[in-house]
């Protein structure tokens, strides 16, 4: 990517090797948390207790600094982060209305949410109840060797699907997940239709970025190896030795590939409308 002349987004905040807070409560951010654990591998039960544990852990005492931070990688997201606002921003005027944006935490190892304790080994996720992306960059090694998605494009297109789901809450689609409850999981349930439409919000994000030259030859593979190496049937593939799709939460890695390209074809939210498609 570009970002030379991208503008660093301020909504920053930098709690890498700080302590984990008190605060915060289950709610519907605390079950996405969890879908995600699952999707990983592990408890879910588990996942839930120590999110309604967390309660007793130590608060640091320390505030988090706030703003773009001085290392490479963190210039690197914030550069990202001011790009999905100035693009949202835009379609959010264009629509009559004005554009919230969220705030990137950045932590290391396990952090305090409003939707509970979130753990690195889950990978990034989003807060609708405190309007946060909460990101360990070390899932950024784990794109890499792990999953066999490097580049920083891919890197991008991590946050962009975040600040997909936070366009969501801004338009109101997670109360869709909370009104299913538990029954989102499945091939066509909420949550998948959930998580590609924010994989196709952050084609809408990449096509923007295209146009504004941010983009260099080989981005957009970047991206699509990311998503398909994060589709269920592909982690289950790995975890289990097989696949299962009454159990996927995010979409298979063709669907996730698919809607990424549905977004990046037109740029336009409105073909984004996973919950009227009769087919994913």
């Amino acid at each position: 990517m570009e970002l030379g002349d991208q503008r660093s987004s301020s909504n920053i905040e930098d709690r890498r090797g700080m302590g984990i807070g008190v605060g915060g409560g289950l709610g519907i951010g605390g079950i996405v948390i969890a879908i995600i654990a699952a999707l990983l591998g592990y408890d879910p039960s588990a996942v839930l207790n120590t999110i309604e544990g967390a309660s007793t852990s130590t608060e640091s005492t320390k505030e988090a600094p706030r703003g773009a931070p001085g290392d490479e990688m963190g210039q690197f997201v914030s550069k990202v982060l001011g790009s999905t606002e100035d693009v949202w921003s835009a379609v959010f005027q264009k629509n009559g209305a004005a554009y919230r944006p969220p705030t990137l935490v950045l932590y290391s190892g396990a952090v305090r949410s409003a939707c509970g304790l979130g753990q690195a080994a889950m990978g990034p996720f989003y807060c609708p109840n405190d309007e946060k992306l909460y990101v360990d960059l070390a899932f950024y090694d784990d794109l890499r060797r792990r999953f066999h998605a490097p580049g920083d494009f891919a890197q991008a297109y991590v946050i962009a699907h975040e600040v997909g789901h936070h366009v969501q809450k801004l338009t109101g689609s997670f109360r869709k997940l909370e009104q299913a409850g538990a029954s989102a999981r499945g091939a066509s349930g909420v949550s998948v239709r959930m998580e590609l439409q924010a994989d196709c919000y952050a084609g809408v994000w990449g096509r923007s970025a295209a146009q504004r030259g941010l983009l260099d030859p080989g981005d957009v593979e970047e991206a699509l190896t990311a998503a398909t190496a994060i589709g269920d049937d592909r982690l289950q593939k790995q975890s289990q030795g097989y696949v299962v799709p009454d159990a996927f939460t995010h979409g298979s890695s063709a669907q996730r590939v698919r809607w990424f390209k549905r977004g990046m074809e037109n740029g336009r939210p409105a073909d984004c409308d996973t919950f009227s498609a009769s087919s994913l």
